[in-house]
């Protein structure tokens, strides 16, 4: 995992939104690090643009709250005790102009009443040092899923669905379906990392009751499935024998 080298205070990159109104081209989620400590903004940076995202960092509260007011981020990572301005107050002022941005406070305060503090101050979700970064990794994914789902998105790793324009990428790629295979992958996203039956899928997405003499499922399966695949990267939706379809990760 490779990382700039302008990591200092002051030094930090601006990429692009993940996301357009009009799904334009798709670009990394834009997350704000607001964390004092070096070796915990080296540590987190690198974690998460090891994960696709995209990194700006803040050194102190009053940098943090100017820079979250002012940039167009996806989310924010904040530190709670930090010098200049205390993430309490940062976090005040993120929530007065800016309700709707996920806050992931991230801090070594692990009492109730720090946790029930933060969470009544606006954060949408509270970490506690030391962490897992996987953890973290999927606590902002599950943030950027809900944003997604409420501006009528579906998004689930590196597959976004706009449920509006009825349309689909993968990684950056539009991917053209029709409208049955778009139904299903909808169905499969909506029950990701479950198993699902050839039956339920069929009454779900064909409305019909069970019909043992059909293959349609399998076949749109196949569509789906070679559709969603890129160069090396087969599409995620494996076969549980006798069972049916699971949309999600390898393991």
């Amino acid at each position: 995992m490779g990382i700039a080298a302008d990591t200092g205070p002051g030094r930090t990159a601006s990429p692009l939104r993940e996301r357009s109104g009009d799904l334009g081209p798709v670009h990394p989620a834009r997350l704000l690090l607001i964390e004092d400590e070096p070796g915990i903004v080296d540590f987190v940076r690198r974690g998460l643009e090891a994960e696709g995202f995209a990194v700006e960092a803040a050194w102190d509260g009053i940098e943090g709250e100017r820079l979250a007011l002012q940039g167009s981020f996806d989310a924010v990572v904040l530190d709670l005790m930090l010098p200049r301005r205390g993430g309490l107050e940062v976090l005040a002022a993120m929530r007065e102009a800016m309700p709707s941005l996920p806050v992931i406070v991230l801090t070594a305060r692990d009492g109730i009443e720090d946790r029930v503090e933060g969470l009544e101050a606006g954060a949408a979700d509270y970490l506690v040092k030391p962490f897992s970064m996987a953890e973290l990794v999927a606590r902002v994914r599950a943030q950027l899923r809900v944003i997604a789902q409420a501006s009528g998105r579906l998004l689930w790793e590196d597959i976004e669905i706009d449920l509006l324009t009825r349309r689909v990428r993968r990684g950056g790629r539009q991917v053209a379906l029709s409208t049955t295979e778009f139904e299903l992958l909808v169905y499969l996203l909506r029950h990701h990392d479950r198993v699902v039956s050839r039956e339920q899928i069929l009454s779900s997405v064909w409305g019909y009751e069970h019909d043992p003499t059909t293959n349609v499922v399998d076949v749109y399966i196949g569509y789906l499935r070679r559709k969603l695949a890129g160069p090396g990267d087969p599409a995620p939706i494996f076969t549980v024998r006798a069972v049916g379809y699971r949309l999600g990760s390898a393991s």
